[in-house]
């Protein structure tokens, strides 16, 4: 999806499901995935990234506001930040992303929410 020269980065706080997305690059024989063991520093440079598939996670997290300042600090500008947790409800998920004004809504879906970072 991110064609030859785009770049896949995996984020998880489990080593075992880094181990499972290692295991699948390599029978697959994908070379853009790189795997980030960790709860929410990447590492990355700051606005580095254009998308963020932040899925089904939300509601997991022990750091929160850490995991929602590192995403607005990868992404690129004009980068979005798509958002989907089916165990919390709508008004949950909008507080969690425009809570600290670090993303404002950009277009909403059946259960995915797109955001852009919010330059205010």
């Amino acid at each position: 999806m991110v064609g030859p020269s785009g770049k896949v980065y995996a984020l998880d706080i489990n080593p075992v499901a880094i181990e499972m997305v290692r295991h699948l690059t390599t029978i697959k024989q994908l070379k853009n995935i790189e795997t980030i063991l960790s709860d929410y520093d990447t590492g990355l440079p700051s606005a580095s990234l254009d998308v963020v598939l932040f899925y089904d996670t939300y509601h997991t997290l022990n750091k929160p506001e850490l995991v929602m300042k590192e995403l607005h600090r990868i992404l690129k500008p004009e980068g979005t930040l798509s958002f989907s947790d089916h165990h919390m409800k709508e008004e949950e998920i909008m507080e969690s992303a425009t809570r600290k004004r670090l993303f404002k809504l950009k277009k909403k879906g059946k259960r995915t929410y797109s955001f852009k970072k919010d330059s205010s």
